[in-house]
């Protein structure tokens, strides 16, 4: 993983002096909260419902073990004993006291970790692949060049105050673990027998309000060309975007309105302009590159058994061990390797919430049992240890158990997105959280949970989508029905390389009631699955109809 030089942390600690003076003029009340906000915004600090929440910056999603252990230390000084791991590879802390924010940078900065760009009107966390560096599909690691672009974007002058906010995902795979189709700037990196190694660039996709798939505006881009051409993506969208309106702001709404070949041009046109005048940035880019590689060597892997034999007689023998391999545990491109995926989501559980007593096991595990003591932060708030020996899966899972964090449930229907709603943020309309108690608890059976298969389900308290519902093969909406809360059903979304929107089905339903709403669809999708069927394939062979019909017939 990327390490500080000494202009990081020069940075990194100038910015918390700064924020330091800024905090203690608040507190003396010599800046009103409006002139607050904005200086917070831009070191990650958010006003809630009940208290100020402070979101930390995880890039592309890793972690050492030293910085899981001081996540669990700031979660039990300065918070209630916990930390959310979010759907942007983030974690966040609900309820730190606004005089302890500039001391829980301090301790951050001590392992290398900020809370910069993590809110406001610029370029957000660089996200990607949560398996990148292990998986078996890819052609290269992407997080260099995540790397590389937050180091291009960080406090960019041109880029620190755009329209709206600004969000970009890299993957090397043709399965799109990052959901970059509904990204500002999506890239997929592939190599072409033509061209060479480049990236597909995606651009304008998003939730919220108004979503959409981002259109492809790029089928190539060689690899040495990148931060110029999203250099041209920024300054056109800086032109053209909207300011008067935030609600029209997003990128997606200028890519929309212009038409994808429309911006398409326009972004090229600036691209050769940066070309013909300056060419520098090319060669900067490609110097940085071959820097940044060495901070992502795959670790020292041992030559080890493909498949142990007391592992393949643990599978036969255990029943709970058997369906977390088959769940929790993905392939590796070295033999003998695995991907352990560590739920956040057990039932009855807060989705993405780990005590500090468990992000410290976390961190032990890491140290004990992965390869380069990594931890990894994945799109659906779960954990992953990225190199596990497969021979030590049966103690890893036993040890996972013990400090309840070896649920065998991902992808299935208990795990479940769903954004902090009503019970902390001031914008929602509905809760979240104890509605994906209430589904998680319908569907207490991990026997059930695996007979069902794939079902990704996911929860917003309000249109803003932070549970990403559009993308959900199951999405929720909170709304607001004459001051009660209700929530409507969408169908049929995907984040994945076959990206599409969901899609509202009919009339909302109560809070008991979507839950029973979610029941009868597993129900139907059951009764009418072929083969091997995910929830999605016989979603989309059927359509919405033969759900309609079993969520609204009368009785």
């Amino acid at each position: 993983m990327y390490r500080y030089d000494e202009y990081d942390h020069a940075l990194v600690r100038d910015r918390i002096a700064e924020f330091r003076d800024q905090v203690t003029r608040r507190l003396s009340g010599e800046l009103s909260e409006d002139e607050f906000k904005p200086l917070r915004l831009m070191n990650g600090l958010y006003l809630q419902l009940h208290a100020y929440m402070l979101r930390v910056a995880i890039p592309y999603g890793t972690l050492s073990s030293a910085q899981m252990r001081r996540l669990a230390r700031i979660a039990r000084l300065y918070d209630k004993g916990y930390a959310h791991f979010t759907t942007r590879q983030n974690v966040q802390y609900n309820w730190p006291a606004l005089k302890d924010v500039p001391d829980i940078l301090a301790e951050l900065a001590d392992v290398e970790m900020h809370a910069i760009q993590t809110s406001g009107n610029c370029i957000r966390n660089v996200t990607s692949d949560q398996f990148a560096g292990a998986a078996a599909d890819e052609i290269a690691d992407p997080r260099p060049y995540a790397e590389l672009i937050r180091q291009w974007s960080m406090l960019h002058p041109e880029f620190s105050y755009l329209p709206r906010k600004f969000k970009v995902a890299v993957v090397a795979s043709a399965n799109d673990r990052a959901a970059v189709r509904l990204h500002d700037v999506g890239l997929i990196l592939h190599d072409d027998a033509e061209h060479g190694r480049g990236f597909e660039v995606i651009v304008g996709g998003g939730m919220g309000r108004s979503p959409f798939v981002g259109p492809t505006i790029r089928r190539h881009l060689p690899e040495g060309q990148l931060l110029r051409y999203l250099d041209a993506i920024l300054r056109t969208y800086n032109w053209f975007g909207r300011r008067d309106n935030k609600y029209k702001a997003r990128i997606k709404i200028l890519v929309h309105e212009m038409g994808a070949e429309a911006f398409a041009r326009a972004v090229e046109a600036e691209f050769e302009r940066l070309g013909d005048a300056n060419r520098d940035i090319d060669r900067l880019a490609e110097t940085e590159m071959a820097r940044l590689q060495a901070f992502f060597a795959a670790p020292a892997f041992e030559a080890v058994a493909a498949e142990p034999a007391h592992v393949l007689r643990a599978y036969d023998q255990d029943t709970g061990f058997r369906l977390w391999m088959d769940h929790n545990v993905m392939s590796h491109r070295q033999p003998g390797y695995a991907s352990a995926v560590i739920s956040l989501k057990p039932h009855g559980g807060i989705p993405g919430d780990a005590t500090a007593e468990q992000m410290e096991a976390v961190a032990d595990l890491a140290d004990r049992f992965d390869a380069a003591g990594e931890i990894r932060v994945t799109h659906e708030q779960n954990l992953v240890l990225p190199h596990v020996k497969k021979a030590d899966l049966p103690v890893l899972f036993a040890a996972l158990a013990r400090h309840g964090l070896a649920t065998a449930n991902a992808g299935l229907v208990t795990d479940i997105i769903a954004c902090p709603g009503l019970d902390y943020c001031a914008l929602a309309n509905a809760r979240s959280i104890p509605l994906a108690q209430k589904i998680a608890a319908r569907f207490d059976d991990l026997q059930r949970l695996a007979d069902i298969g794939e079902v990704k389900i996911k929860i917003s308290g309000c249109i803003n989508a932070c549970g990403h519902h559009h993308a959900g093969h199951i999405g929720i909406l909170g709304v607001d029905k004459k001051g009660d809360e209700a929530y409507q059903l969408l169908l049929g979304g995907s984040g994945a390389e076959d990206a599409s929107l969901a899609q509202i089905v009919g009339p909302g339903f109560s809070e008991d009631g979507i839950v029973d709403a979610v029941a009868t669809v597993i129900d139907t999708y059951l009764s009418l699955r072929e083969g091997g069927e995910r929830f999605l394939d016989t979603y989309r062979r059927l359509g919405a109809d033969p759900f309609k019909e079993a969520l609204y017939a009368p009785a």
